[in-house]
């Protein structure tokens, strides 16, 4: 059996990963899905201080205080930023790494970096109050029925962690097994550049499918199985 950790991405929480978590669980695996710091059940705590290095140790915390090692670690969209800083700071932690229709920053990289330049210009420019307010999920191609569910529950994602650079530490996250997902059935299509890059690069498994981004919503099971094979 295995353990995974699966970190959100923006405007989102934990709650997002309900029911990939229920199917892992059923087959026997451990399942962690944290709320990053200022989202989700943990809104209330957002600051001007809420930052990518707040989340990354939001993250690093749950590994140390429940002793998990041997991880399956996920991160789907800017999740993908808080997986990439995990994995340099506690790469003997992690058995594989999976970026669900992610950013994957490399060392000095903001998330405004790399996004497209229109959706990091749109982010930038609808900030208010340091804060940029969650598109409708209609946006990312949620199935219509949980459309209505998820609008309800994204918050406004404190801007400062799409500006804040990654800053790598370690240089051994490169060591283990990764993964990268690329949800081709929405419009911008925000994981093609790096499924590109992975495709054919050593130590990498890249895959495609005809998801819209919000994957864990839309195809639990597709995605269930998705993780259990990077295990």
């Amino acid at each position: 059996m295995a353990t995974f950790v699966l970190v959100h991405g923006a405007w989102q929480g934990g709650w997002c990963w309900a029911r990939v978590a229920a199917l892992l669980r059923r087959d026997g695996h451990d399942v962690f899905t944290p709320t990053l710091t200022g989202l989700g059940e943990r809104a209330h705590l957002v600051s001007d201080e809420t930052d990518l290095a707040m989340h990354i140790e939001d993250v690093l915390g749950v590994i140390t205080c429940e002793e998990l090692s041997d991880i399956v670690l996920c991160g789907h969209s800017y999740g993908g930023m808080v997986v990439t800083g995990v994995a340099d700071r506690a790469p003997d932690h992690i058995r594989s790494l999976v970026y669900l229709d992610a950013l994957v920053p490399g060392d000095g990289q903001a998330a405004l970096d790399v996004l497209p330049a229109d959706i990091a210009a749109g982010l930038r420019d609808s900030a208010a109050g340091g804060k940029v307010a969650p598109g409708p999920a209609e946006a990312f191609s949620v199935n219509g029925a949980d459309c209505a569910w998820v609008d309800r529950r994204n918050v406004a994602q404190p801007l400062k962690t799409f500006e804040q650079p990654m800053q790598l530490v370690s240089g051994r996250a490169e060591v283990v097994k990764r993964t990268y997902i690329y949800a081709t059935g929405w419009v911008p299509g925000l994981g093609q550049p790096f499924f590109e890059r992975y495709q054919y690069q050593s130590g990498w498994t890249a895959i495609s499918v005809p998801f819209g981004h919000y994957v864990m919503i839309d195809k639990p099971d597709d995605l269930a199985r998705m993780l259990m094979s990077a295990i």
